[in-house]
């Protein structure tokens, strides 16, 4: 990547060499050489939100930011892109959103995420920390900033307006109003599952900001709740991508015998599920992980994982994450174990397991989903 600061060279994380998806793009850059151009002082207190693989914080490494990332592989992918070229490990303050923010502000960068909610949550836990000084700055690809973009950053911070597109990106100027009435927090947000849906039914789900489908249950989800597996005793359980955790939830409150381990890569969605499984006082055990998948999960230790693997990596569709989350189970299944996937139609996750696992089973469709299953032999 070229920058005002030099050219850093920049993976994601974990690296694959099939890979062909940057660790950056024209945004990062943008952003970069608008604060050059600017010249912005960066000597107070640097803030970076939602830095996707730490392009910027590496950038900027020299004026010791702080990066506040929902995203464990991010954080991960921003250690080896900091050690790639030649910054200490203390160069970088790395924070996650569930980390109370720096107590002030002076320049916060601020790469527009998908989610809108995870953009409100963040902006509204940084806004005491922001002040009539503050050098505010968002970015994106111009597909990626919408009116409502704009209208969170205007409500939540002080006036706002954007810079013209350059190579398909743009940038949101945004100049904090302290005295601005700022709105309460909507975060976290809870709601009661309806009825029909097996163990779960009538339960409450707890989502934080950013988690997907936060404010009801989605389709693929309440299929899969229809047909998890029962009877198990005291089984180890993973739900492998627990998002809010209701999955695991649900199959631990039919299995109370069980032992449920939720992981995610997102600090959101763990601390989600940790709510959900205690707001709904499930008698079991259960261990709460944010990691990369299945890795530091011994091999041959788990008899059932549970899957709804997301088939996007930031705006990018790919089957990639899928594809590592079935090779992760497979590894740390005993022999006999089962995995159980809930995907679209359309994917074709029966081809992956079949190659992984030499088998994959239907145990339900309907004109939108299948629910696979696949066992270790």
């Amino acid at each position: 990547m070229t920058t005002p600061w030099g050219e850093p060279v920049l993976a994601r994380f974990p690296e694959d060499p099939r890979d062909r998806l940057r660790a950056w793009d024209a945004s990062d850059e943008y952003l970069l050489r608008h604060l050059d151009e600017q010249g912005t002082d960066l000597s107070g207190t640097v803030v970076v939100v939602g830095d996707r693989w730490g392009a910027l914080v590496t950038a900027l490494a020299a004026h010791r930011p702080v990066q506040i990332t929902d995203s464990f592989l991010g954080q991960e992918a921003t250690r080896a892109n900091l050690a790639r070229n030649g910054a200490g490990p203390g160069a970088v303050r790395l924070l996650t959103t569930q980390d109370p923010p720096p107590g002030r502000v002076d320049v916060l960068l601020v790469r527009v995420p998908k989610s809108l909610a995870l953009l409100e949550d963040q902006l509204l836990r940084l806004a005491p920390s922001v002040h009539e000084g503050t050098v505010v700055v968002g970015t994106g690809m111009v597909k990626e900033i919408h009116t409502s973009t704009l209208a969170l950053f205007e409500r939540i911070l002080g006036p706002t307006r954007t810079s013209l597109a350059r190579r398909k990106a743009r940038l949101i100027l945004c100049t904090p109003d302290p005295a601005l009435e700022r709105p309460a927090s909507p975060w976290p947000y809870s709601y009661t599952l309806p009825d029909g849906i097996g163990a779960a039914s009538g339960r409450t789900v707890v989502n934080h900001a950013g988690v997907f489908c936060a404010d009801r249950l989605d389709i693929g989800t309440r299929f899969f709740l229809r047909h998890l597996p029962g009877g198990l005793g005291a089984r180890r359980v993973v739900d492998l991508g627990c998002g809010n955790g209701v999955v695991g939830t649900a199959l631990a409150l039919a299995n109370p015998d069980a032992e449920v381990l939720f992981t995610d890569e997102s600090f959101q969605a763990v601390a989600s599920a940790e709510a959900t499984y205690k707001a709904n006082g499930v008698p079991g055990h259960a261990e709460f992980r944010v990691g990369d998948g299945l890795a530091g999960v011994p091999a041959g230790s788990v008899d059932l994982v549970l899957n709804n693997p997301p088939f996007h990596s930031h705006q990018a569709t790919t089957d990639a994450t899928a594809r590592r989350m079935f090779a992760g189970a497979r590894r740390a299944l005993r022999p006999g174990g089962e995995l159980w996937v809930i995907g679209n139609r359309h994917l074709g996750y029966h081809v992956t397991l079949r190659r992984l696992f030499g088998n994959s089973r239907l145990v339900a469709s309907d004109p939108k989903f299948v629910v696979l299953k696949a066992v270790k032999r």
